[in-house]
């Protein structure tokens, strides 16, 4: 259930939602007027994506891209507005090739919602397919 004060078992929640690849239950966590910076991109905070529709289908490509894409939680916080989740991304590509990289989340957000999400991800080489 959604509070009005954003909390870590919210953000426990959130990503249990990326997960199931529940495009739906993610985005009840996002406001409408949140600006999300993707991990990779041409300018340096990354691809930015501000509206709704924009952030949903960029959740849902990565999905698409990596259908056993998975964020392993290793812990939430939260200190005033922002807040910070830490994970092990892993998802596999269409040529097979791995991404295991650890990786975090700072959030922004107000009235229980995330106004800004910027997502941070190590970069490493590729792991070779999996026989």
């Amino acid at each position: 259930m959604l509070s009005k004060i954003l909390s870590t078992q919210d953000l426990a929640a959130l990503f249990d939602a990326f997960n199931r690849h529940d495009v739906d239950g993610v985005m009840a966590y996002i406001s409408p007027d949140c600006v999300f910076d993707a991990v990779a991109g041409s300018d340096a905070h990354g691809r930015r994506f501000d509206a709704p529709e924009a952030i949903a289908a960029a959740f849902s490509g990565v999905w698409a891209a990596m259908p056993d894409a998975n964020w392993a939680q290793k812990g939430h916080f939260i200190a005033d507005d922002r807040a910070v989740s830490e994970w092990l991304f892993t998802g596999t590509q269409s040529d097979g090739q791995r991404i295991e990289a650890e990786g975090a989340d700072i959030f922004t957000h107000k009235d229980g919602l995330i106004t800004r999400k910027q997502a941070f991800r190590k970069q490493r080489p590729l792991l070779p397919a999996q026989n």
